[in-house]
C-alpha cells in the first residue's frame, strides 16, 4: 500500500466515502460522548471486517441503534436483537448486536463514574493530552499502544465486548486521541 495517495494517508485510497471519512473525521478530536459512543459501536462492529464495510453500513447502524443514543440502546431487549438480526443495514452477528447493547449499558456507567466517556478516555493518557505521532510511513503506525492496551484492559474488566487493544487503538485514532495522519498528509497541513 502506498503511504500517500492524492496527498492523503494511503489507507483511504480513492474511494469517495473513505476519502471523506479520512478528511473530515479520522484523527479529529472528539469531545462529544454521543460521537464517542458512535465510534465505539462502529469500531466494535468492525472486528474481523474491513472498515469500509462498516462505513458503508453506517446509516444502517444509525437507524438500528437509535441514532447512537446510548441511553436508548441500553434499554433494547431480546426482541430488538431478533429484529436487528433481520436488518440488511448492519452486520447481522448476534454476538455483536448483543454486545452493542451491553456496551451501551457499560458506557452509561462510565459516564456516571467519570462525568463523561471523554474524561474516562483521557484518564489513560499522560497529562490527559492526546498524542500526535509523526509517522512518515504507514508501516510505522502500530496496531496498539500502551494507552490502548490499558484502556481495553480496563474496559474488558468492566465487561465490554469486541473492544480489544487493536480495536481500541483504532477507536482512539478515529476520535483524535491519537493522531496518526502521516506527516505528508494534507490533513497535517490544515
Amino acid at each position: 500500500m502506498q503511504d500517500i495517495i492524492n496527498g492523503r494517508c494511503g489507507w483511504c485510497g480513492t474511494d469517495e466515502l473513505y476519502v471523506k471519512y479520512h478528511d473530515e473525521e479520522w484523527g479529529k478530536p472528539v469531545t462529544d460522548d454521543k460521537t464517542l459512543f458512535e465510534f465505539l459501536v462502529l469500531e466494535s462492529a468492525q472486528a474481523g471486517l474491513s472498515w469500509i464495510t462498516i462505513l458503508k453500513k453506517r446509516e444502517g447502524y444509525r437507524k438500528a441503534f437509535c441514532n447512537f443514543d446510548a441511553g436508548q440502546v441500553a434499554q433494547m431487549t431480546d426482541e430488538d436483537v431478533e429484529r436487528l438480526m433481520q436488518s440488511d443495514g448492519i452486520v447481522r452477528n448476534r454476538l455483536k448486536i448483543k454486545s452493542t447493547i451491553t456496551n451501551a449499558r457499560l458506557f452509561l456507567a462510565i459516564q456516571k463514574e467519570f462525568g463523561s466517556f471523554y474524561n474516562y478516555t483521557l484518564s489513560f493518557f499522560p497529562g490527559r493530552n492526546p498524542i500526535i505521532n509523526h509517522f512518515q510511513s504507514l508501516s510505522e503506525i502500530p496496531a496498539s499502544s500502551p494507552e490502548s492496551d490499558a484502556m481495553s484492559k480496563d474496559m474488558k474488566k468492566r465487561g465490554f465486548k469486541f473492544f480489544g487493544s487493536t480495536i481500541c487503538y483504532a477507536h482512539l485514532q478515529a476520535s483524535g486521541f491519537i493522531n496518526d495522519h502521516l506527516t505528508d498528509c494534507i490533513c497535517r497541513k490544515k
